[in-house]
């Protein structure tokens, strides 16, 4: 069949979940057996997100193939289940850089570049392209921003195009509030966003309406009037517990009838699809809201002011939980409290320690005493990436007595430089793009915590890092009884560490990256193993120390 289009946009708000919204429908599609992907832009003039700060942009997610991409991407594969590529990230960056490189080669044929035909058609041209390459039923566009951005404005206008040549159905996500004085729900901002998308040529088929509580059919009816729509066309998307529940409460509105109807195609549902996803959803509801034992899980890292920074970190976290049975509480500790406070009494009473990855020296004092917390009570303690590092510094001063041990990356001076940058980056000059990213394989020691984890000897995770463990120090480390548990299959890098005598595993990797619902991260299922067991006052909580 040939490829059909859903546009997702969102009004009044950023932020309202449209990511969710559009991995959502592709999950139902995917119940009927098509091949549905989604492609997202955003409009920013970065190439890629790469060198974001976390703070303003959330967490910088990475595929196998290298591409760091907007966070929305860590939704598209867990719900779906797949790995995506680069190609379906398109931003202002690599519009704008496509565009100018082909007027200087001269492209144009000596014509003033504007952006209408040039950027618009560029943007087609790139849509038709990719989901040709994948060989889409259809594919989910979700516009990153809200309507009337200039940011996005020229995108909205391609997608306008777009539908003229394709058969194309456009969805907004919008926003109900409800006034606690007035008591009822207002549609009245989201009739205002309607009439400038249908001033911008767009009308959509489907209204998804974000709200606090359930949507209210008296303004579920006044916007399917205002905007020309059948009651039918208007879906409720209010706050549930877990994002992966959203497949099924469209399916129960009839959202997949609706999405057919539309898209003017039939197909019968693949009902073994459908209830593996109801299945995973129970023990993930299960987990939330009605577990029968618990583990506190304390998350110690440096921008812990917004959440989103480690949103597959937490997600992973649950997955795991759903796997095990378990429910789970996080407790997010900024890591300088550690720096100035006592951590036997900041992290007292988790079950288990996790840090994650970072750049720059702030609040790393205070990552490794909690390292060194975890290890002195058999803590069961996790490390990503930064977290396997600063593991390989709090061994090396506690452990060795290397006392000035540290990351180059850090302290450039120090005497022990336990972790270092690598070779091939000493003569990188650009920060975008340039680290050591995307899927590498490492292989595995039998007989550790790591194997066991995995099962296997070789495995491939994703990475995003500059510096390494420095191997002059690994027979030093060694000889104390640091366990190097995987390398790179050549031997040359360090992938993963632990510990002798209690749970402690750190991975040069990223394999929260990887974490679906429906395939937990190894390395996450058998950490909350070893939490439950230290909860339930197995051996796991004996005190060791250094």
């Amino acid at each position: 069949m040939q490829t059909k289009y859903i546009v997702v946009l969102g009004s009044l708000l950023s932020g309202l979940g449209k990511g969710v919204v559009t991995s959502s429908i592709a999950k139902i599609l995917s119940f009927y057996g098509f091949r549905a992907l989604p492609m997202k832009f955003d409009g920013y003039l970065n190439y890629d997100c790469g060198t974001m700060n976390p703070y303003r942009h959330g967490e910088v997610f990475v595929l196998d193939d290298k591409s760091e991409v907007d966070m929305d991407f860590g939704n598209y594969e867990r719900f779906l289940n797949t790995d995506l590529s680069g190609d379906f990230s398109l931003t202002g960056g690599k519009v704008f850089s496509s565009i100018i490189s082909m007027e200087r080669r001269g492209d144009f044929l000596g014509k003033d570049v504007q952006f209408i035909p040039h950027v618009t058609d560029d943007i087609i041209n790139r849509i038709e392209d990719v989901s040709k390459k994948h060989n889409l039923d259809i594919m989910l566009i979700e516009v990153g921003g809200t309507i009337g951005d200039i940011e996005n404005s020229y995108f909205v206008e391609a997608m306008r195009q777009l539908a003229l040549k394709h058969d194309t159905l456009f969805i907004n996500v919008t926003y109900v509030p409800k006034l606690g004085v007035v008591g009822e729900q207002k549609t009245k901002p989201t009739q205002l966003a309607l009439r400038g998308m249908m001033q911008m040529g767009i009308s959509p088929s489907i209204i998804v309406c974000r709200s606090d509580g359930e949507l209210e059919n008296d303004a579920r009816v006044k916007i399917a009037n205002f905007a020309n729509l059948p009651f039918e066309n208007v879906f409720d998307d209010h706050d549930m517990g877990s994002i992966y529940e959203l497949p099924l409460h469209f399916m129960s509105q009839g959202m997949d009838k609706r999405l057919l109807e539309l898209l003017h195609i039939k197909r019968k549902l693949i009902k073994t699809r459908l209830d593996a996803w109801e299945d995973r959803v129970r023990k993930i509801r299960k987990a939330l809201y009605k577990p029968s034992k618990k583990v506190d899980i304390a998350i110690v890292g440096k921008y812990m002011n917004l959440h989103d920074s480690y949103v597959s970190l937490k997600e992973s976290l649950i997955h795991a939980a759903a796997e095990k049975g378990t429910g789970i509480s996080i407790n997010w500790i900024e890591s300088e409290t550690l720096e100035t406070g006592d951590p036997y009494q900041i992290l007292k009473g988790n079950d288990g320690v996790i840090v994650p990855g970072g750049f720059g020296r702030r609040g790393i004092e205070g990552m490794i005493k909690a390292i060194e917390y975890a290890r002195k009570t058999a803590t069961p303690y996790l490390g990503l990436c930064l977290g396997m590092q600063l593991m390989a510094v709090e061994y090396a001063r506690n452990v060795c007595g290397f006392k000035n041990a540290n990351s180059s990356e850090f302290d450039r001076n120090a005497r022990y430089k336990i972790i270092k940058l690598m070779e091939d980056q000493r003569t990188i000059k650009y920060k975008g793009g340039t680290m050591r990213l995307g899927s590498w394989p490492a292989k595995i020691m039998p007989s550790t915590n790591s194997f066991k984890s995995y099962g296997k000897e070789l495995v491939f995770e994703r990475h995003r890092h500059r510096y390494e463990f420095n191997n002059s120090y690994r027979n030093a480390l060694r000889k104390a009884g640091l366990v190097i548990s995987a390398t790179t299959p050549n031997n040359m890098l360090v992938e993963m560490i632990e510990w002798k005598g209690s749970f402690g595993i750190g991975t040069q990797a990223h394999p929260e990256l990887k974490s679906r619902p429906e395939e937990p991260a190894p390395l996450f299922v058998s950490f909350l193993d070893a939490a439950i067991n230290k909860s339930s006052g197995s051996k796991a909580s004996g005190k060791i120390s250094a």
